[in-house]
C-alpha cells in the first residue's frame, strides 16, 4: 500500500512539472516574451531539436512509466518470477536515464562518440570511485542467475530477518515481521541464510512431572499428535513428532516435540504446538510441573 502511494505520488509530480513547463512555455512564445529562434541560438540549435528533445524526453519517460506500470500489474506466483520482474522493473529506470541522456546529447547536436574517446582517462577515474556501483550491480545479476535467494524467500543476513520484497540492479529490500524494511547493497549480501529453500522444523520443550507414568504417556502420545495435526493441516506439513527425553530437569522430565512447517509460520506454528499439548497433555490427567520448596522444621 505504502509503494502505490508513493508510486502515486511520483506520477503526479511528474505531470505536475510537465503542466507547468507546457503552460509557461506556451505563454512564453504567446506573448513574444520567448522566441523559438532566441532560444535555439542560445544552445546553438534549432527550435525544431528542442522539439525533438521534449518530445524525446516525454516519449522516454511515458514509456518508462508503462513498463513499470505493467510489470507491477503482473503478479507471479514463483518467488523466481518475482524477482526477475522487480529486476527488469529497476533496470528499466536506468535504462531510461541513459537512453534519454545519451539520445538527448544527440538530438544537440553533440558527437558522443567523440565524449567517449577524449573522456577515457576520466572515465576510469570516476569507474575507480564507482567500484561499489560497480560491484552491487555484478553481484545482484550473479546472485540472481544463481538463485541464490528470490522476491518471496525468508533470509537472514547478518542477524536481520525478514522476507525479500524486492530485488532492484544496486539493493535488495528485506521487510520483518514487525514491517521495518532494511535496504542492503548486493554487495553486501553476503553469508545468507535461506530459510525457504527447504522446511523448517517448529520445536516444542514441554515438562511433566517425574511421578508421570511415562510408558503409558508415549502410548496415548500418537492419537494426541494426530489430532493436534488434523486441526492444524493449513500450517502444519506433517504430524508432529515425539522425540523422547530431552533433559531431566528439577522440577520436571522435559520432552521434546517437533513438526516440519514453512520458514513463515516457524513461530506461530511454535505456539499453536505448544498450546495444544499444553491441554492435550490436561486431558490425559498430566500437569506440567512448577518449581516447588519444601520447607523441613527439625
Amino acid at each position: 500500500m505504502e509503494k502505490e502511494q508513493k508510486e502515486k505520488g511520483s506520477l503526479k509530480k511528474m505531470l505536475i512539472y510537465a503542466a507547468l513547463l507546457i503552460i509557461v512555455a506556451v505563454l512564453g512564445i504567446a506573448t513574444g516574451l520567448i522566441r523559438l529562434d532566441e532560444l535555439g541560438a542560445m544552445f546553438s540549435v534549432s527550435g525544431a531539436s528542442l522539439l525533438k528533445l521534449a518530445v524525446m524526453l516525454f516519449g522516454v519517460l511515458l514509456l518508462e512509466n508503462l513498463v513499470v506500470f505493467v510489470l507491477g500489474s503482473i503478479k507471479p506466483k514463483s518467488h523466481r518470477a518475482r524477482s526477475v520482474v522487480s529486476l527488469i522493473s529497476s533496470l528499466a529506470k536506468y535504462v531510461a536515464f541513459i537512453v534519454i541522456l545519451c539520445w538527448g546529447l544527440a538530438i544537440l547536436g553533440v558527437n558522443i562518440g567523440t565524449i567517449v574517446a577524449s573522456v577515457g582517462i576520466l572515465a576510469l577515474i570516476v569507474g575507480f570511485s564507482a567500484e561499489s556501483l560497480i560491484a552491487d550491480v555484478v553481484t545482484g545479476t550473479f546472485m540472481l542467475l544463481e538463485n541464490q535467494y528470490n522476491v518471496g524467500d525468508i533470509v537472514e543476513v547478518n542477524g536481520f530477518r525478514g522476507t525479500v520484497t524486492s530485488i532492484g540492479i544496486r539493493t535488495t529490500c528485506i521487510t520483518d515481521t514487525g514491517d521495518n524494511v532494511k535496504i542492503i547493497n548486493n554487495s553486501e549480501m553476503k553469508n545468507i541464510l535461506n530459510r525457504s529453500d527447504n522446511l523448517s522444523r517448529a520445536i516444542s520443550d514441554i515438562a511433566i512431572p517425574y511421578e508421570t507414568d511415562i510408558e503409558k504417556l508415549e502410548g496415548e502420545l500418537p492419537k494426541l499428535l494426530e489430532e493436534i495435526y488434523s486441526a492444524h493441516t493449513d500450517t502444519m506439513q506433517k504430524t508432529p513428532q515425539y522425540l523422547g527425553v530431552q533433559a531431566l530437569e528439577d522440577s520436571g522430565i522435559l520432552l521434546r516435540f517437533v513438526v516440519e512447517v514453512s520458514e513463515k509460520n516457524i513461530f506461530s506454528s511454535t505456539r499453536t504446538l505448544n498450546r495444544d499439548l499444553l491441554l492435550g497433555f490436561r486431558k490425559l490427567g498430566v500437569e506440567c510441573p512448577f518449581p516447588q520448596l519444601d520447607v523441613h522444621n527439625k
